[in-house]
């Protein structure tokens, strides 16, 4: 049965469907809509937005049906602006009860229209499901408020740069709200009107403090040399992977930061010649099977449009990224009816809000990320009782 939700907020539980508007009591047998909402989450509805990979509304629409969108949008439009104009918050206020039960259904139908045209003639991404969790786990991030404290920087706010933090910080929403289709790797972003958790600068991060006790930090050591390795066929060392390629790549002929940097600069530079690293990573035999001439074909069934001097860079990130994101919904499954939680995620890194009487958990997560679908990544461990002052746990792998 297909349906269409008439707010985001999780207390606005409205519908439209079968040409009615329903309010409270959501229907039985609800299949297919637009996007991911959970509060209409019964596992087995189907979202048009995965199908077209998150393409807007506007640039799924059929020809014919676009003219009924523009007057719909254009009426959504001039609406928004009057809720501005006139002081009414869209985040206390259910946006059904602000607008006529006539402008819904012309919206809602429209929205129908569309995503019937989806599901007829779009067939489901190979990658589906794993879109669908990502967005129910997203949406489990976005629903918890982080726990702000911009009054650490009292101190310093005679600076400017920490001055126009704390006055931006006053006027942002405390959610992280990802955009599982920011980029064509599959990174994620934030939108517009999330709080900028990617993009802050680390010396701010000490005014993000965990709901529980603890923040307790994981990474993939070396994530991207880890993938290009096992993308090559190799085993993953246990050790520190520039230490190891220190020794086993350069013949300790460098140091570890020396053979850090040389190893990047080969990596991402189809022109560079390196003879060393070329032996240990078979860059040119990853992109041989993963890149066609035109797009990047990943092992998780990502699909992206490249040329031949980006091919390798999106095979190794896009696989990294989609990587961590499937041990995230590893360690978000792990943690379910626990008190402590996923809090967010930056690009390799994933940040648990834990509970101290469950801080007895952290060895079999650490285990549980740790081991991935291209072998066992070397994980560093990071713990604090704020964002910013976060210290490293030795030896924290099994």
């Amino acid at each position: 049965m297909l349906f269409q939700a008439l707010d985001d907020k999780e207390h606005c539980v409205g519908i439209y469907c079968g040409d009615s508007l329903i309010y409270g009591d959501v229907p039985q047998g609800l299949t297919k809509t637009w996007n991911y909402k959970p509060a209409f989450d019964n596992g087995k509805i189907e979202y048009a937005q995965l199908y077209v990979g998150g393409r807007s509304l506007r640039d799924a629409c059929p020809e014919n049906i676009l003219p009924h969108l523009d007057d719909v949008e254009s009426k959504l439009k001039a609406f928004i602006n009057s809720f501005i104009q006139s002081g009414v918050s869209l985040e206390e206020n259910c946006f059904y009860d602000l607008v006529p039960s006539r402008f819904l259904e012309e919206y809602c139908e429209v929205k129908n229209l569309i995503c019937e045209h989806v599901f007829e003639n779009i067939s489901k991404p190979e990658n589906y499901k794993f879109m669908v969790d990502l967005a129910r786990v997203v949406s489990k991030i976005e629903q918890r408020k982080l726990n702000i404290n911009p009054d650490v920087l009292k101190s310093e706010i005679h600076k400017t740069k920490a001055r126009t933090f704390w006055k931006k910080m006053l006027n942002t929403s405390p959610e992280i709200r990802y955009n599982i289709f920011g980029t064509k790797t599959g990174r994620l972003t934030t939108k517009k009107n999330s709080f900028p958790i990617l993009t802050m600068d680390k010396d701010f991060r000490k005014v993000i403090r965990p709901q529980n006790d603890w923040f307790v930090e994981l990474d993939f050591n070396a994530a991207e040399l880890r993938t290009l390795l096992a993308l090559s066929g190799s085993e993953q060392p246990s050790e520190d992977l520039h230490e190891w390629n220190m020794r086993n790549v350069y013949g300790d002929r460098l140091n570890r930061e020396e053979a850090k940097k040389r190893i990047f600069a080969w990596l991402y530079n189809p022109e560079s010649t390196d003879d060393l690293s070329a032996a240990a990573y078979n860059r040119t035999g990853v992109v041989q099977k993963y890149f066609t001439g035109e797009q990047v074909r990943t092992i998780f069934d990502r699909t992206i449009p490249a040329d031949e001097h980006h091919a390798l860079n999106y095979i190794i990130q896009s696989t990294t990224s989609d990587l961590l994101l499937r041990q995230m919904l590893k360690v978000d499954g792990f943690l379910d009816n626990k008190k402590s939680f996923v809090s967010f995620c930056i690009h390799d890194n994933l940040v648990l809000d834990m509970t101290e009487d469950e801080c007895y958990n952290i060895r079999d997560i650490i285990n549980m990320f740790s081991d991935t679908a291209l072998g066992k990544y070397k994980v560093n461990v990071r713990v604090g009782k704020n964002f910013g002052d976060m210290k490293e746990i030795k030896n924290a792998n099994i």
